[in-house]
């Protein structure tokens, strides 16, 4: 490219769901509900398992983590749609793009390593259960949940700060709904060999190493449940690890679907019904997912909602 024609960025245009203003309407009564179901869905989750004693174990610590950090990854870039499509201004400042890439690739990566450690928890679980209260102590679980925090936030602090090493041309077009890493680099003049470099090894870091652990834990899980004679027990033990090997099939599934479309080709609709799926449709589904298979979660929702319905039936008799 031609260097004469660099500038730094003020602000990006995100193109997004260009269409009428009739199918705008529909799109963002759509996204609007999605947004809401995944919000109350997560946060439902988060409230029933701090306020059920029953559910103070590691698997469901890890849980509510893992709920806010999915609740955390759609509001870095849905509530910022919404106001696009409602306003019709699809423009976002250069430091609103840098913080989106930030929020986004760090709450994608601590979801990363939460279903990593949520899969080591049920390894542990089901190989060696004898010792699963000693291994999986309060401080073990607190110190995996940090890291995975940290890892998250220094990885993606690492790719973010090497975006402002960059010139970008004057065309700042963004063929998404949010401020993707890889298309606002395709927007540069300057060189990104760098960039380049970070991100195939964040990428190996938080992505391919998390996803082996993931898959050797339930290597050893599936051959630790075959070793078991009783059927019963072999299906308590596969319906304990359903939730999370859902949740990990729908996660991995929907992640290399975005990026094997936008590779096959070039076509952004393509790219964007990826994107949806992956930032709006995975976080909506995995409350329910863990809810609708889980009696004991099923049983803290109802007791949440129980009290819920008993105190606003307090303050109503109260006020009147």
């Amino acid at each position: 490219m031609e260097t004469g024609n660099q500038t730094h960025a003020q602000e990006f245009l995100l193109l997004g769901f260009s269409a009428t203003s009739e199918i705008q309407f529909i799109l963002f009564g759509l996204f609007l509900s999605m947004y809401l179901v995944t919000f109350t869905g997560n946060l439902l989750i988060i409230l029933a398992i701090c306020s059920d004693s029953h559910l103070h174990t590691p698997m469901y610590f890890f849980l509510s983590n893992l709920s806010f950090a999915d609740l955390c990854f759609t509001s870095t870039t849905v509530p910022k749609m919404l106001l696009n499509i409602l306003t019709q201004n699809k423009f976002i400042t250069y430091a609103g793009c840098l913080g989106q890439i930030f929020f986004f690739t760090s709450f994608g990566c601590l979801d990363n390593l939460l279903l990593t450690v949520m899969a080591y928890d049920r390894f542990v679980a089901i190989c060696h259960p004898l010792h699963y209260t000693v291994i999986m102590n309060p401080r073990l679980c607190g110190l995996l949940v940090l890291g995975s925090w940290c890892i998250s936030v220094m990885g993606s602090l690492l790719e973010t700060l090497t975006v402002l090493r960059l010139s970008f041309c004057t065309k700042m077009e963004i063929p998404h709904f949010f401020c993707d890493l890889l298309e606002v680099l395709k927007l540069a003049c300057s060189d990104t060999f760098i960039n380049n470099v970070v991100i195939y090894f964040a990428t190996g870091v938080l992505g391919v190493i998390p996803f082996t652990g993931i898959f050797f834990s339930y290597y050893k899980i599936v051959f630790s449940i075959l070793r078991i004679s009783s059927a019963g027990r072999k299906h308590k033990a596969f319906s304990t690890c359903g939730s999370h090997l859902s949740v990990v099939t729908l996660f991995y599934g929907t992640g290399f679907g975005v990026y094997l479309s936008s590779a096959a080709t070039p076509s952004s609709r393509t790219s964007l019904a990826a994107s949806v799926m992956y930032t709006m449709v995975t976080p909506m589904l995995n409350p329910f997912i863990y809810s609708l298979r889980n009696t004991d979660m099923k049983r803290a929702l109802g007791r949440l909602l129980s009290r819920a319905t008993f105190f606003n039936g307090d303050i109503t008799a109260g006020l009147s």
